[in-house]
């Protein structure tokens, strides 16, 4: 009996083996592998390469944009800056926002950020500093199964669907003042903005309406007024404009070092005045608000009074 039994299962095991041997379902790896070269193939990207560090077991692809400086390899306890835009391979999901995209913190803290362990990798493995580079993340190493965000996968820049691999822009930043120049240069001239005057220590100013007080702004003063600080992306950070006519009021040493120039330097009572003020004059790599850490700030202030 026991060898009849035996027999039987024995069968069954080499039938079932029989019918499975030609479907053998592709695990994650393979999935991951497959989307990433159709959506080379489809989107005619060049000049991809696969990141080999550590025997080529990431299955992440990248395309060296700006090399950066040779040898200057990111360690995960070293500070990294960078600017970033992403999309996921099946388009519902699109940030281009550099301006809010900006990340500055321990290369080994990306994941902290809810950014994927894939841009880690490939951070830590083969960005050099100053350099740019395109990254086509598989999603093992990006979401996962689960994917990111709120509401249905079919949602339109609110969340990534569940087995979403990634294409990322980053760019790292080793001169912060003159990344901060080039995008307020490339704002002015995307906006048509003119006038605009640029001081020694990278700040840019326009005075709409002089003001007619006689009483200079210093160290010592007060002031009183309306105003509203942006984002260059038009998102409003912090505002004071009251339709009452009430005004708020700030002691000079508590504004931030850009406000303090322009304030001393070029304003008095009823002046109205544009200030375009670089992270290094702002709250640098802290973040503000809404606002992410080395965030350009755009403030639109009229000066009610000035009490020395």
């Amino acid at each position: 009996m026991k060898k009849t039994i035996f027999t039987i299962l024995l069968f069954s095991a080499i039938g079932l083996l029989s019918c499975r041997k030609d479907k053998v379902q592709p695990g994650i790896k393979d999935v991951d592998q497959q989307q990433i070269l159709d959506y080379i193939s489809t989107h005619n990207i060049t000049g991809m390469k696969r990141d080999t560090v550590g025997g080529d077991t990431s299955g992440i692809y990248y395309e060296t944009i700006l090399p950066g400086t040779p040898g200057t390899s990111y360690k995960y306890a070293d500070s990294v800056s960078f600017a970033f835009s992403l999309s996921s391979f099946d388009g519902n999901y699109v940030s281009a926002d550099t301006i809010q995209n900006h990340y500055d913190d321990f290369a080994g803290h990306i994941t902290n950020k809810a950014l994927p362990y894939g841009l880690e990798l490939v951070i830590h493995d083969v960005l050099k500093r100053g350099g740019s580079m395109r990254i086509l993340i598989p999603s093992r190493l990006a979401y996962g199964v689960n994917g990111y965000g709120t509401g249905s996968r079919l949602n339109v820049n609110s969340r990534i669907a569940g087995n979403q691999c990634l294409d990322y822009y980053i760019h790292s930043i080793t001169n912060e003042a003159a990344y901060d120049d080039q995008v307020i240069k490339n704002y002015l001239t995307a906006n048509n903005f003119t006038g605009y005057q640029k001081t020694a220590s990278g700040l840019y100013y326009l005075l709409r309406t002089p003001g007619t007080g006689t009483d200079p702004i210093t160290d010592n003063t007060t002031i009183s007024c309306v105003y509203t600080a942006l984002m260059l992306n038009g998102a409003i950070v912090d505002q004071f404009n009251s339709t009452d006519g009430t005004t708020t009021t700030f002691d000079i040493p508590d504004l931030i070092p850009g406000m303090r120039e322009g304030l001393k330097n070029y304003v008095t009572t009823g002046a109205s005045v544009s200030f375009i003020i670089p992270s290094t004059l702002a709250y640098r790599a802290n973040a503000f608000g809404t606002a992410p850490p080395n965030t350009i700030l755009r403030y639109e202030m009229n000066i009610t009074a000035v009490t020395p």
